[in-house]
């Protein structure tokens, strides 16, 4: 029997702007609803940034997580995991500070440097919200989003050594893998691995179906029976993608992070809207869903009582 399947979400991400959708969340009381929902809907991560409640900016401020972090763990059993992407154009240590302040389970590491091009998406809308949603998207035309060896060493041991915390291995091209690879022949992480392979963001590994099998097949080599993955997609990729992990005995994630949408030109009213499509989609193909204490055995987590909030 294949192993249940583990879902996360992402439930607002640092991408997307509010002028996009009116359903994306932004201030920390909408964040903690959007995933309270997603986990009771089947999510058992919950994949976490902040956004300036005023503006909807993204926001790295430790402050702005604890006031959604205690409700997330109080009203669910979710698995939280904090990201150190952060927003676009944020230095390291602005990334990693939410992180080093929550000590979470798992928070996400982007396993390389790439360039990260939002700015298509400024052509899409006339007028704005907020004045810096068009200048943000227009810099990404000129931006390298940096994830370097030093970078990734200086995480894995400040964050993952000294916290206990283990990573969402963000992947976005074939690269990405020997990264991580290398990151494990130094011994300064341990299995089991969970790599999150990132599709169809201009700058990474195009959403091609033949690119997911190419990556599973590579990354099958290189951690063997050390690892789980999961497969994100962006935009219109995000739904077939993650059916296509379940079908390979994978993980998968959705969330506004990745997509506003939930099909064809139809706005995702919310997160849960997803997670309980997919999870629809999944029981559908014969395959159950994970629970929060089953992702927390595979991925070998440290337990939702060992972290600060």
């Amino acid at each position: 029997m294949p192993k249940p399947v583990i879902i996360t979400c992402a439930p607002t991400g640092g991408i997307h702007t509010p002028t996009m959708s009116p359903h994306l969340p932004v201030t920390p009381d909408e964040i903690a609803q959007a995933s309270v929902e997603a986990a009771a809907a089947g999510a058992a991560i919950i994949h976490l940034h902040a956004r300036d409640p005023e503006t909807g900016r993204p926001d790295p401020r430790p402050e702005l997580f604890q006031r959604f972090l205690p409700r997330i763990s109080a009203e669910s059993d979710a698995v939280v995991n904090i990201s150190t992407g952060g927003g676009l154009g944020m230095t390291r240590e602005e990334r990693l500070r939410a992180a080093v302040s929550a000590s979470p389970e798992m928070a996400s590491l982007n396993v390389g440097s790439l360039n990260f091009g939002i700015f298509p998406m400024r052509r899409k809308y006339d007028q704005w919200k907020h004045d810096w949603e068009p200048e943000f998207l227009e810099s990404t035309r000129d931006l390298v989003f940096t994830n370097t060896f030093a970078d990734l060493e200086y995480i894995v041991k400040e964050l993952g050594q000294q916290h206990g915390t283990r990573f969402e291995f963000e992947c976005y091209d074939l690269g990405h893998l020997y990264n991580l690879a290398w990151l494990i022949d130094q011994g300064w992480v341990r299995p089991p691995f969970f790599v999150q392979m990132v599709f169809g963001v201009l700058g990474g590994v195009g959403a091609d179906l033949d690119n997911l099998a190419h990556m599973h097949t590579v990354a099958e080599k290189l951690f063997g029976d050390d690892y789980e993955w999961s497969v994100l997609a962006a935009g219109r990729h995000q739904m077939p993608f993650a059916t296509q992990a379940a079908m390979l005995g994978g993980n998968l994630r959705v969330g506004m992070e990745d997509s506003l949408y939930i099909g064809p030109g139809e706005l995702a009213p919310s997160n849960a809207a997803q997670v309980t499509k997919i999870r629809s989609i999944v029981e559908s193909l014969g395959h159950t869903i994970a629970t929060p204490d089953e992702a927390r055995s595979r991925l070998g987590l440290k337990g939702a009582g060992r972290v600060a909030f």
